[in-house]
């Protein structure tokens, strides 16, 4: 047949489908919501270039010198005309518009995406996602045009290139087509099964109408629903006032945002059923993945889709190894959900809350009111003050870093206030509708993370916002710090808390990740640069990575180069064009992009050889998702061409995929200094276990014994060569993970800033029972 229902698909039919409709397939056989369609296969590809008698022109045509940008310009621009322009057969035209139209109603045509879904059965080291097509919206109109362009998509420059350097014959790689339903959403949000910060045992929804990008963003506040699971009955329900709304254009399919009708601004988007169901939904999760989960879902016609799933990362430990908060603080709310942002969560006497929203990030501090209307206002914040403003933004980080707390009216669990207050370790509430209404600047109150109140004046048990130091609070209490001869060092995720991450006497950075001071421009590399400029772009990286290698000097630094998924540069102004991936986690990121899209990539290095002018010999860097001595040739050539010599300045890369460890000896004689490993990623390409993926994600163990083996095998290849090893993915705060570490011979650990201390005393630990075990 031309055509499956992606129903009639699972795992083992990636050389019928591709991987895309494959994995469709099997989550739907598991029982799981996800959205209706259908698979043009891989083998209709194959017939219809075949039967037009155009495969071996098609073939010839991109067969060409993968260095000559002409020459692949031109093949590319032949496929297209050669596949755009053969005619499909009229059974496997009216078999896909019989599948279509059997999606729609009587009187509306169904709104779908067509998404390519490449094959590459028994090819090396291949990995195709990314570089073929996706469309979204598409009608019947457009449909059988848009199938096409997906088959066009396997024979891009990009595409052409990728096989041509990898000695991919074009010939064996084919290429399915999914059809699904786009989920017009009604409503939809988030899901975390425990809180993000302390880890209680309490499921949190946020929801809002219309499609989940307000929610993510932030632009709206969204209504929060608290589930006890101890008890199991939902504990605390807020309404918010939801303003704005995204929703699809049902004439011309782009999303828009559109005032929310009197009506529903301050009704309660969800019902108590909906909110059992997607507690079975999260707790079904959670159980298969066997950690907490955040989970983004929508509804519509009534029917939940799980859209995606994935750990959450942001739980904090305290020193005993429990989650922080000590006792809960579940506190009951009026169970009609009335409160529409001015109403009490409780734990605090009624009379002194002022306002209340959502407890984002922990801890109870007293400061003074800074109301932000405007960007030019941040100078007005001084240390120790609660910025109280709508939503905070990129630009607003280094008042946030001032500030004692962050009180936003507008936000989620999941928006930038949030995520941010909670790296940076400042106590924040978000969310609470009124808040720069409701608060005057200047005023004195008392923020209180944990529960999301704030009072009014200073209560004596909060600490002064004067004297409230982050920076203290990630500071060991003990000041000694563990001799070791194994380095522990520590991983950044921002600029702004190199401060905290220093204070924690770890020996070093083994991570700093450069993607976030390029996410927070807000546009794409290449848009930027084309905006502002090749020098602003640079100087936009040199001052993130100089705030980090300041606070650490003379200690290392290691910087990675851009690592960020496809899906967050799509997010960016100029990120229209970025391809559309079922998995961006195993697409078109790390070095490979880096290599395939070189101009951002040179813009990177010469950030990196100013740096190294200026004397920041303390700087390593470090190249993301590194296969092959190939892979390092090209990284050699850019390096040169910036002016960086291989041979003067220390330089590695991650170890990520099983192709990087069992090579790791050709790595090696190739010049790298050092070899870091990434356990997420090691982990899923080892095990074959997309950890994302609830029906496999109980497979995930860093501790596998075949894990275990390369980083063991690494090890000692890169002691044997003179190569240092270190490891900076999350697995390297697991006490058993460090044990092996140390014991292997591991040159240095890296852990994130609230658990570098414990790791401290863990490997010491470590290294004083094998002394004695030596002379025993």
């Amino acid at each position: 047949m031309a055509v499956l229902w992606l129903e009639d698909v699972d795992a083992d039919d990636v050389g019928t489908v591709g991987g895309k409709a494959a994995s469709l397939g099997e989550l739907i056989g598991a029982g799981l919501p996800v959205p209706p369609g259908f698979t043009v296969t891989a083998g209709t590809y194959r017939a219809f270039i075949e039967e037009a008698a155009i495969d071996e022109e098609l073939f010839a045509a991109v067969d060409v010198d993968p260095e000559d940008s002409a020459a692949l310009r031109e093949a590319e621009e032949t496929a297209s005309e050669l596949i755009l322009g053969t005619p499909f057969p009229d059974e496997v035209r009216e078999e896909i518009l019989d599948r279509y139209r059997s999606m729609g109603t009587d009187n509306e045509e169904a709104f779908v995406a067509v998404r390519s879904s490449a094959t590459a059965e028994d090819l090396p080291d291949s990995s195709f996602a990314g570089q073929q097509e996706t469309f979204l919206n598409v009608r019947e109109a457009d449909l059988l045009r848009r199938v096409k362009e997906c088959w066009a998509s396997l024979f891009t420059q990009r595409a052409i290139y990728y096989r041509q350097q990898r000695g991919f014959p074009h010939a064996d790689v084919d290429i399915a087509v999914v059809v699904q339903r786009m989920v017009d959403a009604e409503k939809s949000g988030v899901m975390f099964t425990s809180h993000p910060s302390t880890g209680d045992p309490q499921i949190t929804i946020e929801a809002a109408w219309g499609l989940g990008e307000a929610v993510v963003s932030g632009t709206v506040s969204p209504d929060n629903y608290v589930y006890d699971r101890e008890r199991e009955t939902v504990d605390k329900v807020t309404v918010a006032d939801k303003k704005v709304e995204m929703v699809k254009d049902d004439e011309t399919g782009e999303t828009v945002q559109l005032d929310v009708d009197d009506e529903r601004r301050k009704a309660r988007v969800l019902s108590d059923e909906e909110i059992g169901a997607l507690v079975v939904l999260g707790e079904r999760v959670e159980d298969h993945y066997g950690t907490p989960q955040d989970v983004e879902w929508a509804i519509y016609d009534g029917e939940i889709y799980m859209l995606q799933s994935r750990p959450i990362t942001t739980i904090q430990e305290s020193a005993d190894g429990d989650a922080e908060g000590g006792e809960s603080s579940t506190n009951t709310a009026d169970p009609t959900g009335a409160a529409n942002g001015g109403g009490t969560r409780g734990g605090a006497d009624d009379e002194d809350v002022l306002v209340d929203g959502l407890g984002a990030s922990p801890g109870v501090v007293s400061g003074t009111v800074r109301i932000i209307h405007k960007l030019d206002h941040l100078d007005q914040v001084q240390e120790g003050d609660i910025i109280v403003t709508e939503m905070t933004m990129p630009d607003m980080v280094p008042a946030m870093k001032r500030a004692a707390g962050i009180v936003t009216d507008e936000g989620g669990m999941t928006s930038h206030a949030a995520i941010i207050s909670r790296e940076l370790g400042v106590p924040a509430v978000v969310g609470t509708g009124n808040g720069t209404r409701v608060l005057d600047d200047g005023q004195g109150v008392t923020i209180d993370g944990n529960k999301g109140t704030i009072q009014a004046g200073v209560d004596e048990d909060a600490e002064p916002g004067e004297e409230f130091e982050p920076v203290e609070a990630a500071r060991p209490e003990t000041p000694v710090k563990p001799m070791t001869a194994t380095e522990v060092k520590v991983n950044v995720s921002i600029p702004e808390a190199a401060e905290r991450a220093a204070a924690t006497g770890a020996d070093g950075v083994g991570l700093l990740r450069i993607e976030h001071m390029v996410l927070t421009l807000g546009k794409t590399p290449e848009r930027y640069i084309t905006d502002h400029g090749v020098r602003a772009y640079q100087d936009e990286l040199i001052e993130g990575v100089r705030r980090v290698a300041d606070e650490f000097y003379p200690r290392p630094v290691r910087v990675r180069t851009i690592d960020a998924p496809t899906d967050e540069f799509r997010e960016l102004e100029g990120g229209e064009g970025e391809p559309n991936e079922h998995n961006p986690m195993l697409g078109w990121r790390g070095i490979r992009r880096s290599l395939d899209k070189p101009d951002p990539f040179r813009q990177e290095l010469a950030a990196f050889a100013r740096l190294y002018e200026m004397g920041y010999n303390n700087l390593e860097v470090m190249f993301p998702l590194v296969n092959d001595a190939v892979e390092i040739e090209g990284i050699k050539r850019h390096m040169r061409d910036a002016g960086i010599d291989p041979e003067t300045h220390r330089w590695g890369v991650m170890i990520e995929t099983p192709a990087s460890a069992l090579q790791i000896a050709e790595l090696a004689a190739a010049g790298i200094d050092f070899a870091s490993f990434g356990t997420n990623d090691l982990t899923q390409y080892t095990l074959a276990v997309d950890r994302n993926n609830e029906h496999v994600a109980d497979r995930f163990d860093e501790l596998h014994p075949a894990v275990l083996k390369l980083i063991g095998d690494t090890i000692e290849t890169c002691r044997e060569l003179g190569v240092d090893t270190s490891i900076c993915g999350q697995a390297g705060s697991k006490p058993e993970m460090v044990d092996f570490l140390v014991e292997e011979g591991v040159s240095s650990i890296s852990a994130n800033i609230d658990a570098v201390r414990d790791v401290q005393h863990e490997v010491k630990r470590t290294e004083q029972r094998l002394l004695l075990d030596s002379v025993r």
